[in-house]
């Protein structure tokens, strides 16, 4: 029998009413790694207020939009940055999460970064599991699995991020949903 966890990597775990951390609260991650070592995600849908082009380094920040949000991409960390692209070029990418969506060399030069990509985001912090974690939160129902889009990365509503990809799931995941943030309120 293979122990090994079924790898996500690629994958959106979408945080289920069930998860307690408060620090998931209706998320939305997209993982970046996933092994027996542990596991790597990034929050989509928690902009922060910090203007990337005045917290980044200046090379980097450079590349993003004018107006573009540095994104909180989990509790580990908060002080490393990670930022995805869409790329026209994929081995421009330093790797690759799924389709043309994949993480940024730090090294690369500006303007031909420009040239490669067709969207772009910062993450300040990741979410990270040890061995094992990820596979029994899940089976705990605390996150739900999706197919990642790239809109979802670079979605310009990610208040509504939660709610969309679940909707897209069908089912009684549409139910889901639906249900309001406070379920006293209901």
């Amino acid at each position: 029998m293979d122990d090994a966890p079924e790898i996500r990597k690629g994958r959106l775990l979408v945080a289920s009413p069930a998860l307690v951390d408060p620090n998931f609260r209706r998320t939305v991650v997209l993982m970046l790694e996933h092994s027996d070592e542990g596991a790597l995600g990034l929050v989509l849908n928690r902009p922060t207020p910090l203007v990337a082009r005045q917290a980044l380094p200046s090379r980097m920040a450079r590349a993003l939009p004018e107006e573009e949000r540095v994104h909180e991409g989990g509790p580990v960390q908060p002080g490393a940055v990670i930022v995805l692209a869409e790329f026209n070029d994929l081995t421009a990418a330093a790797a690759i999460a799924f389709g043309r969506v994949g993480v940024v060399d730090p090294s690369s030069e500006v303007e031909v970064l420009r040239s490669q990509v067709t969207a772009i985001r910062a993450f300040g912090g990741y979410a990270g599991w040890s061995g094992g974690q990820l596979e029994r939160e899940i089976a705990d129902e605390a996150w739900i699995d999706a197919e990642g889009r790239s809109e979802d990365v670079f979605t310009d509503a990610p208040g509504a991020l939660w709610s969309r990809v679940l909707e897209r799931k069908g089912g009684t995941y549409r139910l889901v949903a639906r249900m309001p943030e406070d379920p006293t309120l209901n």
